[in-house]
């Protein structure tokens, strides 16, 4: 519990906020093995160094018992060590365990340079809430902006309940060239409902920055905003880390360590016929490789050799199935031979490692639209050969502590807390990986990709079977460029950047149209304008490309 003193239409009265219980994985850490700066709990990024803190104080709540959901409560760091200095506040919604982070920051400039931190020369009232007339609040909550002085930049508002000003020592502002620009994110507090003439919203905040080689550090503070508009910039920045060694990014040794304690089991639907299999495994089994203008396809090697290697996808090559395989046994897959393929690169300014896990499949079977309570199983629509999925861990660097999942589901996905996780065995979360797409979800059901409010879309069943992977025993590192080269040795396929498919255009309206001609007339208009928003691999077979030709083997995930 925390106490707060607050004064409410000029009445002050004492406030006991309940603070959301802490959370912690289900085991234990295990003491990683040691080398270089992975897990020491400190980063340098150059004229400044970092700590992570996890531990906070309640300072205001905005909260209902009618829509908790709705509510945030708002946090100062605890324990900062000495000669280390806050840079703004921590929030965070209630309807979650209390788990987050905030960045302190210690003054390590060169000689000769001016100070790295310096105190804020006053602070701007952004809103208070000393004149809201209702229950949602534990008292007054206020907010402010610090000013920065001359040449350098706020890093995050700050929080306090009372009116009086916080003093100018308890954040540090950044001197301008140590910084970058971030960006809205999540938006944590919509409070436009409470003064719809003076709207107000709290966002947590990003590096605009980001992916491999991304520069920008995400700092766990937050923006508070009344006037903000898409392509403002804002008026709070992020750090920049100016250390090339990437020092606190893990050894290999530190990689393996981690997936084995870290690595999540993937359930496949208990009617997945279209299993996943190792690459080699595929190739072994007939697959074979197509030129244009060539009619029979060559066999492939099973480390993938007699690929063409780099470039790009100029539809010149790709893979099928063997020409003949009557029994489709390399159409579904040997989920014995399947192992994850992992790339760990650098995040957030190599403040945390993402370990992104491949899945490979033979096959990606048809799709079922589901309207209503009615479902319509395609007979084509969606399938494809040739199916890359995958699902990336974020893992402290101060600590080695799981932070979140990116589940990646089709065109798009969505970042997972530890928290809001499930688990299979210690820290081992788990991945569904949905029937027939191969979609990654962080629970089992019926996810639906289209419009929920009116029930139509393209079925995503997910659901805990015997069919399973463990990626903590059942994994290849396949990349880690920040080790340098020669410390993992890439496959000869991974460089293989055309389609692993074969690509077929076939008249996907007429089936669609015959399901549509099923349907009442009043859902009729609702659907056609779905099936326009469908993803354009759903009218065709098209084969992916290989992780390499993603978006995000070098950017960031796109949640």
């Amino acid at each position: 519990m925390f106490g707060c003193k607050c004064f409410y239409w000029g009445r002050g009265y004492d406030v006991v906020a309940p603070e959301p219980p802490p959370f912690a994985l289900p085991a234990p850490m295990p003491r990683w093995p040691e080398g270089g700066g992975f897990a020491t709990g400190r980063i340098c990024i150059g004229e400044i160094e970092v700590i992570q803190i996890t531990k906070f104080e309640l300072v205001w709540s905005s909260n209902s018992s009618k829509h908790k959901k709705d509510g945030a409560s708002f946090y100062r760091p605890s324990g900062v060590p000495d000669g280390f200095f806050s840079l703004g506040s921590y929030c965070q919604p209630n309807d979650q365990p209390l788990h987050g982070f905030v960045l302190v920051a210690r003054d390590n400039h060169a000689a000769g340079n001016p100070p790295a931190l310096r105190e804020p020369v006053d602070y701007k009232l952004i809103c208070s809430t000393d004149n809201w007339h209702d229950d949602h609040h534990d008292g007054c909550g206020y907010f402010w902006l610090p000013d920065a002085p001359e040449g350098y930049k706020a890093m995050g508002c700050v929080v306090t309940n009372n009116p009086d000003k916080p003093l100018v020592g308890e954040v540090r502002c950044v001197r301008s060239d140590l910084t970058t620009t971030c960006e809205n994110y999540d938006l944590v507090l919509n409070l436009d409902s409470m003064l719809p003439k003076f709207p107000f919203r709290i966002w947590s905040t990003r590096p605009c920055d980001r992916g491999m080689w991304g520069k920008g550090l995400s700092l766990g503070t937050f923006l508070c905003c009344n006037d903000w508009s898409e392509g403002d910039e804002l008026s709070i920045a992020c750090l920049k880390n100016f250390d090339q060694s990437l020092h606190a990014m893990p050894n290999l040794e530190q990689i393996h360590a981690l997936i084995q304690h870290y690595g999540p089991t993937v359930f496949f639907h208990p009617d997945e016929i279209y299993l996943p299999s190792s690459v080699s495994w595929f190739f072994k089994n007939g697959a074979l490789l197509y030129r244009r203008g060539v009619r029979n396809g060559e066999p492939i090697d099973r480390e993938g050799s007699i690929l063409p290697s780099g470039g790009h996808n100029d539809a010149e090559y790709w893979i099928d199935l063997p020409a003949d395989d009557p029994d489709d046994i390399v159409k579904c897959g040997n989920i014995e031979s399947a192992e994850l393929y992992c790339h760990v690169k650098p995040a957030l300014g190599g403040t945390f490692t993402d370990i992104a896990m491949w899945v490979f499949c033979p096959f990606n079977g048809p799709a079922t639209l589901k309207v209503g309570m009615a479902n319509f199983a395609f007979s084509k629509i969606g399938q494809h050969v040739g199916d890359w999925e995958h699902f990336t861990l974020r893992i402290s660097n101060f600590t080695g502590e799981l932070l979140s999942i990116y589940f990646s589901q089709h065109s798009g996905g969505e970042w997972v807390d530890a928290c809001d996780l499930e688990y299979n065995a210690g820290n081992k979360a788990i991945v569904y990986s949905s029937k027939n797409g191969h979609a990654s979800f962080p629970h089992p059901g019926n996810y639906l990709q289209g419009s929920e409010k009116l029930g139509i879309g393209i079925r995503n069943d997910a659901a805990r079977s015997n069919l399973s992977v463990d990626s903590s025993t059942k994994y290849q590192i396949i990349a880690a460029e920040y080790l340098g080269e020669g410390k993992v040795e890439e496959p000869c396929w991974l460089q293989y950047m055309r389609e692993w498919g074969p690509t077929i255009v076939y008249n996907s309206r007429s089936e669609l149209e015959k399901i549509i001609s099923f349907l009442p007339v009043v859902v009729r208009f609702s659907v056609e304008n779905l099936f326009d928003r469908f993803p354009v691999e759903l009218y065709g077979e098209e084969g992916p490309t290989g992780p390499k030709e993603k978006n995000n083997w070098v950017g960031d995930e796109r949640g």
